[in-house]
């Protein structure tokens, strides 16, 4: 799993460098994913009417581009305003990689526990969220909190993997702090703020152990709120 911006930093730049989906970028990542035998998810800027999608893209290890998720919530907040460069997408979509079923979630949406709950109800065995993460004051926390959040209310794995900070740019994006998080919001690793490439582990024990003990899915009251 790679980070949102995979293709390229943010910036104005990114309406000019976006690529449609069976592009160059693309393409590499589809060689690269049938030479290791290993599924990607990635974050690429679409090119779409007028302005670019910020697109996960998700391939599975035969290099076959399974599913591109939209993102749906864009980041209008905290001074930047992503819908002036980005249209918003309309669909959750949950892809199957390696026998499992993928939640995919870009940066912002992850402040959106309705989004995560529409996964869940997908299927989705494990959430991966891609982000490009802005820095800034409780930001990092933000993040940790959230992502967490997301694997406790929904009972469900998390792989949250950022961009790393570029002490070359000056755009703050990326905070790093990669993270693989257990239905129960055990953090099983974290990347700290330096690049770093790892190799975890999903036990599907673990959720179902999480599911029986703390079956908060079923105990959800739907009519609750709804004339």
């Amino acid at each position: 799993i790679l980070p949102e911006a995979t293709l390229t930093r943010y910036g104005r730049r990114i309406t000019d460098l976006a690529e449609p989906l069976d592009g160059p970028f693309v393409t590499g990542l589809a060689e690269a994913a049938k030479e290791s035998g290993l599924s990607v998810v990635a974050g690429v800027f679409e090119t779409g009417p007028g302005r670019v999608y910020n697109t996960a893209v998700a391939l599975d290890e035969t290099g076959t581009l399974l599913a591109a998720y939209r993102k749906i919530h864009l980041f209008d907040s905290f001074g930047s305003k992503e819908s002036e460069l980005v249209l918003p997408g309309e669909e959750p979509v949950v892809v199957e990689l390696a026998g499992l079923r993928v939640g995919l979630i870009t940066c912002y949406d992850v402040r959106f526990p309705e989004l995560g709950r529409a996964l869940t109800d997908l299927g989705a065995d494990l959430f991966a969220v891609i982000a490009a993460w802005g820095s800034g004051p409780m930001k990092e926390e933000h993040w940790a909190t959230l992502v967490r959040a997301r694997a406790i209310e929904n009972t469900t794995w998390v792989a949250a993997v950022g961009q790393a900070p570029n002490p070359e740019t000056a755009d703050g994006f990326g905070i790093g702090r990669s993270m693989l998080v257990d239905p129960m919001g055990v953090v099983h690793t974290d990347l700290g703020t330096t690049p770093a490439v790892r190799t975890c582990v999903f036990d599907p024990q673990i959720t179902i152990a999480t599911r029986n003990s703390l079956p908060c899915l079923e105990h959800r009251r739907l009519q609750v709120g709804r004339s």
